[in-house]
């Protein structure tokens, strides 16, 4: 077993605190990784708080974008040698078997994928912990190579923020010639922001904070919806073909932001809030709109994702902490209070 040291909730709803425990004996496919940084998702704090519901395994070590440096590799890994620069998303494995794996969509595997923590492995016994640690095992099928150019802390949110925002862009065909939106700007909106202004389609953040204008014309940006009155959708009605809704919270007026949609225009989900968002249909059945969702994205198209972020020199905006100070930062994002992703330094 591989002793491995870091940050966890003992149980849920209780804060972060130094926790010591064993990692799995590499296998022969499998990728020992030192790791250097890890970021901190919203999705964090649902998790250790039992927000979702999933009543996943206690303890629990969160943490799921993650970079570091390869410590030593199986016999038989053919993709990655000691000392790359690599990251580690979402998830660590999936069945390989089902249709949805098959086709390089393994975020979406039917039985179930595992997750980086919280998730039971297939062998049945052992539970994934995250990267808010030193070191982590992983299938080198799961592991991502992170382009030389990007620095490690600010690529981490890359493995979740940058992916979660990346997929749908690629998927609804932001580009040229289209009108993007984008809910909220945070650790997930800064992200599609710079991604979608760099696929070449003409940006609009909708915000309820006008002190974040000045930021968003910064990240790319070619427009800003204050969001505060209902004149600013009335002045956007139908002008974009995709939204991207990167909010958590479920105090939304779906209905106005649907609004804003061209004909056959998608609003789609990636923030996931902590209760049921509701909606009257007539906000999509009338101009034949498109409300979806979105989850991470495969392994294949996270690595299409990074070394487009290599080509284009797009990382997050970050903010550097130790792990002693994980609860402080907590609470801070549910403050909003970060420009835009803290990165907990594990070598600090």
């Amino acid at each position: 077993m591989i002793q491995a040291k870091g940050m966890a909730a003992l149980n849920p709803k209780e804060s972060l605190v130094p926790y010591s425990f064993e990692r799995r004996d590499p296998k022969e496919n499998d990728v020992v990784i030192d790791i250097k940084f890890c970021g901190i998702c919203h999705s964090d704090i649902h998790m250790i708080r039992n927000e979702w519901g999933f009543n996943s395994p206690f303890p629990m070590v969160p943490g799921h974008e993650i970079a570091g440096i390869v410590r030593s590799v199986g016999s038989k890994v053919k993709k990655f040698k000691v000392g790359d620069r690599v990251g580690v998303g979402c998830m660590v494995d999936s069945c390989r078997e089902c249709s949805h794996c098959k086709q390089d969509l393994e975020q979406y595997c039917l039985p179930g994928n595992t997750m980086t923590y919280g998730s039971i492995e297939k062998d049945g016994s052992t539970v994934t912990q995250g990267g808010y640690s030193d070191v982590i095992v992983v299938n080198e099928d799961f592991v991502l190579r992170i382009p030389e150019n990007l620095p490690l802390d600010k690529a981490a949110p890359l493995l979740c923020a940058g992916i979660t925002t990346y997929s749908p862009l690629k998927h609804w065909k932001a580009g040229p010639g289209k009108k993007v939106a984008v809910m909220g700007l945070g650790g997930l909106g800064h992200m599609a922001v710079k991604i979608a202004a760099a696929l070449g389609a003409e940006v609009t953040v909708l915000s309820h904070s006008e002190k974040k204008k000045e930021d968003a014309k910064k990240l790319g940006a070619h427009n800003f919806v204050l969001t505060k009155t209902p004149e600013a959708f009335k002045n956007n009605a139908m002008t974009f073909d995709l939204i991207i809704n990167t909010i958590s919270s479920a105090d939304l007026d779906l209905a106005s932001y649907l609004g804003l949609l061209k004909l056959d225009g998608t609003l789609v989900a990636v923030g996931a809030p902590d209760k049921p968002l509701s909606f009257h249909p007539f906000a999509l059945i009338s101009p034949r709109r498109n409300y979806a969702g979105s989850l991470i994205g495969s392994i294949k198209e996270t690595q299409e994702m990074l070394d487009f972020c290599g080509k284009h020199n797009i990382t997050s905006e970050i903010e550097v902490i130790p792990p002693s100070k994980v609860n402080e930062a907590y609470d801070r994002v549910l403050k909003s209070d970060v420009r835009y992703r803290f990165v907990i330094d594990m070598n600090a």
